[in-house]
């Protein structure tokens, strides 16, 4: 799709230092939300929501989440002045595909989509809360992830349903290798001068499978790291989505080393953005 510079990077920025109300957390189980923020170094607008989806992640502010974020680098921004080491084409392709079931029709960053149902400014702290506070009344479906082997820059994992899955729609399955943080001092371009600093960084993104076909037992599957990083650093995310990039229907993480699979899994209390 034709994307427009000025679409690119919009200059409304909501502050992340306005004040949140405090929830309170009534049960230990929170549904896990995902959250994807397309983002690029070479965009001036987009280091709020970068921060701010660092918020969502450590604080966990909304309760009844787990909210699971993606940060996915497009590379439509790398030809103004600085490329960016984290972009793929692969994620502006992902954007892409978004616009028409999402209804916009310029892809432009920073912008997040919650479970593949709804998009907004990324930098909007307030509409996140919202947003992610309504995605995480939506039932998922509880996936595990058995603990991955690696391989070199293999990684190798299973994913099945928990036995109190019901019936499993059509669907398709995502594997996603993440790099839990970085930073970056851009040289260039309109964030030149400036440290970057990342969560939950997309390094490696891949079709795995179909959903419906872990009504018959675990999937294996095997996604590679790429050559410049430790793949036992990396954190491994699986998701279901509805065809054609629809909602989201379970999610599943594991963290880097021993660890255990986090589905529904308890998080730290909510706290004030900030």
């Amino acid at each position: 799709m034709l994307v427009t510079f000025m679409n690119r990077c919009s200059v409304a920025v909501v502050l992340l230092g306005l004040a949140m109300p405090v929830l309170s957390q009534t049960t230990a189980a929170r549904a896990p939300v995902l959250v994807e923020l397309f983002t690029s170094e070479g965009c001036s607008s987009c280091p709020p929501a970068d921060k701010l989806l660092a918020v969502l992640q450590k604080q966990q502010p909304v309760p009844g989440a787990n909210i699971i974020v993606l940060e996915e680098h497009v590379d439509y921004w790398d030809r103004q002045g600085w490329r960016d080491q984290f972009s793929s084409a692969q994620f502006t392709q992902r954007q892409s595909f978004y616009a028409p079931r999402l209804h916009f029709e310029d892809s432009y960053t920073p912008q997040m989509v919650v479970d593949g149902q709804t998009q907004f400014l990324g930098s909007d702290s307030s509409k996140a809360i919202a947003v992610i506070s309504e995605a995480a009344r939506a039932a998922k479906i509880p996936l595990s992830l058995t603990a991955p082997v690696i391989d070199g820059k293999t990684v190798s994992s299973a994913v099945s349903v928990l036995p109190s899955a019901s019936s499993l729609p059509h669907g398709d399955l995502y594997a996603v290798l993440v790099e839990p943080s970085a930073s970056t001092m851009v040289k260039a371009g309109e964030n030149g001068g400036k440290r970057l600093d990342h969560v939950s960084v997309a390094r490696a993104f891949a079709k795995i499978g179909k959903l419906q076909d872990l009504g018959h037992g675990p999937l294996a599957f095997k996604i590679n790291a790429p050559s410049t990083t430790d793949a036992s650093h990396l954190r491994l995310v699986v998701f279901a989505q509805l065809p054609s990039q629809g909602a989201v229907q379970g999610i599943a993480q594991i963290e880097p080393g021993p660890g255990h699979t986090d589905t529904f899994a308890s998080a730290p209390r909510p706290k004030h953005l900030e």
